[in-house]
């Protein structure tokens, strides 16, 4: 696979190197050519100085051979705009912005750039981990606005039916963990206690489930 990574700030140096390592060719696009010292002896890829969304740059990258652009300079406007470029003029097939104005990511999101907000994602993940304290998460998905959390069912809650743990469009457990197995349960399938559940929980209603599985 070919990736471009415009931006060699300290996620595009990281991402650059990870996949350069797993043998994909990279190449890394930046203004500032001193940036590069980031990448390291071991970077086995490309660089090319310019601004991310200047089309001869992206050329020279050889755009129109890549099969992703990630763009994640420190600006989301270059961010947008390289994004747009890739995906609308190349026809990049996998395009990702990271933007921090969340407002903006949706945005872009519907017009089919897939964003990564971290002021979103940090926000929700600080108040899940300072508020919801006895559940796990494992996963936050998008901006960080649906978690992956698993809790241990609590006495009180076994003999329910997976169904009363469900709130639609806001919680829905998805797997179950007994005896070391796991399975996905129908809606009808018993809880036991002793049982571990992975629910995929929105995080406007961390605070409804953490009320009905709080020990």
């Amino acid at each position: 696979m070919r990736v471009i990574i415009g931006g060699c700030g300290r996620v595009g140096a990281l991402l650059a190197n990870q996949f350069s390592a797993t043998g994909h060719e990279v190449v890394v696009i930046d203004k500032d050519a001193r940036t590069f010292r980031r990448l390291g002896k071991s970077y086995a890829g490309e660089t090319v100085k310019g601004m991310v969304f200047d089309r001869e740059v992206l050329e020279k990258a050889l755009i129109t051979r890549a099969d992703s652009f990630v763009a994640v300079t420190s600006g989301d406007n270059s961010n947008v705009v390289s994004a747009t470029i890739a995906r609308e003029i190349y026809r990049v097939p996998k395009v990702v912005a990271r933007i921090f104005d969340p407002r903006r990511a949706e945005i872009y999101r519907r017009l089919g750039i897939q964003t990564v907000s971290s002021v979103a994602w940090a926000g929700n993940e600080i108040m899940s981990l300072v508020m919801y304290q006895h559940m796990v998460r494992d996963v936050s998905l998008g901006g960080g606005e649906v978690q992956l959390v698993r809790v241990s069912i609590p006495p009180r809650i076994a003999g329910r039916m997976v169904s009363d743990l469900s709130g639609l469009g806001e919680f829905q457990p998805v797997a179950i963990v007994r005896g070391g197995a796991a399975f996905m349960p129908t809606s009808h399938e018993v809880f036991q206690d002793g049982d571990i559940v992975e629910v995929a929980v929105l995080t406007t209603a961390m605070s409804r489930f953490e009320s009905m599985t709080n020990p």
